[in-house]
């Protein structure tokens, strides 16, 4: 597995942590081990560029995902792809607004940003109402068992 992870964002990110949420929702994804990810933290505008391009939506965004392979969750019983599952873009700044609104750390709205990413490169949505709650459920529930699994 090939985690690439680039902070050029004003904000302090913890690598080490992003690194480890990114670990173990691709293995509990049940994807391939040799898959690849790029991880980009940037500040508001770039975000905001990257957003008007590829959504046509003006200002910053809190995470872009850029598919490239179009993997998908594995199962227990067939051999997995390996591949390349595209690039998350974080927006710290935004991040942190979202944080402070919701009453927990930078870190927690990060985790929840890059594991939200993750999904949506193997081609979970949102879009429908359906869509959202198996989505969201699954996000939930990967972030609950990565917290649970750490040590403070």
């Amino acid at each position: 597995m090939t985690i690439e992870i680039n902070n050029e964002s004003d904000l302090e990110v913890d690598l080490k942590v992003v690194r480890s949420v990114a670990e173990y929702v691709i293995e509990q994804l049940k994807l391939h081990p040799m898959v690849d990810l790029g991880i980009i933290f940037v500040n508001e505008k770039p975000m905001t560029d990257l957003h008007v391009q590829w959504m046509d939506e003006p200002g910053p965004t809190d995470v872009l995902s850029f598919p490239m392979d179009e993997l998908r969750p594995g199962a227990e019983d067939g051999p997995l792809p390996e591949g390349v599952l595209g690039d998350i873009v974080i927006c710290p700044q935004v991040a942190n607004l979202q944080a402070e609104a919701a009453g927990h750390s930078l870190m927690d709205e990060v985790n929840l940003l890059l594991t939200h990413g993750i999904l949506h490169l193997v081609g979970f949505d949102h879009a429908e109402p359906d869509e959202e709650k198996e989505m969201f459920k699954l996000q939930k529930t990967l972030l609950e068992g990565f917290n649970s699994g750490r040590t403070l």
